[in-house]
């Protein structure tokens, strides 16, 4: 006889400890708001060896277990297991990728002192450093934008919606600088020129990267998942892959064409994983309790 609902206990395993990962995580425990509905167990698994502070907290939460410095690397998706880069193995009820993406090409010289652009939850913070940057130039502030993908798209519309002049090139800088023009007077201002290969250069008083990216879709490839034509992991608009109970969420994924990161949030996309996994959730107790 099968085990009463009151005795079944779904595990979930995400694969992957970024936004993504962390909000779905939150909106399973119930700390996101709302009662916790999923009465089962949580793995994290996290390629990082370090311990930032957002994942401790969550590391904290009952029935959540974080993992650090153990990266699913293979997907055996009949006997629901994934193996870790260290040989550990985790057995799934649910499984959600969570893999992010990585630039396609080698990150410009300088570019870590510019501001940077690559899924939507990156216009937020582009938005108040745009703020700041108005509030000391006080003028309309010239931004010079690199860029010629989706995501450059939906930088250059954030910058005019926040009154920026944005400036589009499509050849690619050879390195990020600041700009003669700043006033030493100024700290912590942010890269405001690009300098090219030729030594020609391009000044403003703000300076965006938005490079396209190439979803990380190894451990999908190792599960026999379908792949979108932009490299993404395929998902619906219900974020389920082309196998049942096995989600994609954040950066990794595609829909439509589309990478979802350019798409949704981190947020909506933890919000409608997680309502997912709660219905798959709630329907394996109906099918325990017909069995009982």
């Amino acid at each position: 006889m099968s085990a009463p609902p009151s005795e079944v206990s779904p595990h979930v395993v995400i694969a992957g400890a970024g936004p993504a990962a962390q909000a779905l995580v939150r909106r399973l425990a119930g700390t996101a708001g709302g009662d916790r509905t999923f009465r089962g167990t949580i793995t994290l698994l996290s390629n990082r060896d370090d311990y930032p502070q957002a994942l401790l907290e969550i590391a904290e939460l009952p029935h959540v277990s974080v993992r650090f410095g153990q990266a699913a690397s293979f997907i055996d998706a009949g006997a629901k297991i994934v193996t870790t880069t260290d040989g550990m193995e985790f057995s799934y009820d649910q499984l959600v990728i969570a893999t992010g993406s990585a630039p396609v090409l080698p990150p410009v010289a300088g570019a870590e002192a510019g501001l940077s652009y690559s899924t939507i939850d990156d216009a937020a913070s582009l938005g108040e450093a745009v703020k700041d940057i108005a509030g000391t130039v006080g003028r309309r502030p010239l931004g010079i934008l690199v860029g010629t993908g989706p995501a450059a798209g939906q930088a250059e519309a954030v910058l005019r919606a926040r009154g920026v002049r944005p400036v589009r090139t499509t050849l690619r800088p050879a390195a990020v600088v600041n700009s003669a023009a700043v006033p030493e007077a100024v700290p912590a201002t942010p890269a405001t020129g690009i300098l090219f290969e030729d030594g020609s250069s391009m000044k403003g008083d703000l300076v965006v990267i938005a490079e396209e990216r190439v979803a990380r879709n190894e451990l999908a490839l190792s599960a026999g998942l379908d792949i979108g034509h932009d490299g993404g992991i395929a998902v619906g608009r219900n974020l389920v892959t082309s196998l049942p109970g096995i989600w994609a969420i954040g950066d990794a994924a595609s829909c439509d064409g589309f990478r979802l990161g350019l798409l949704l949030s981190a947020e909506s996309s933890a919000m409608l994983c997680a309502s997912g996994i709660l219905s798959a959730a709630m329907g394996a107790e109906r099918e325990a309790l017909q069995a009982a």
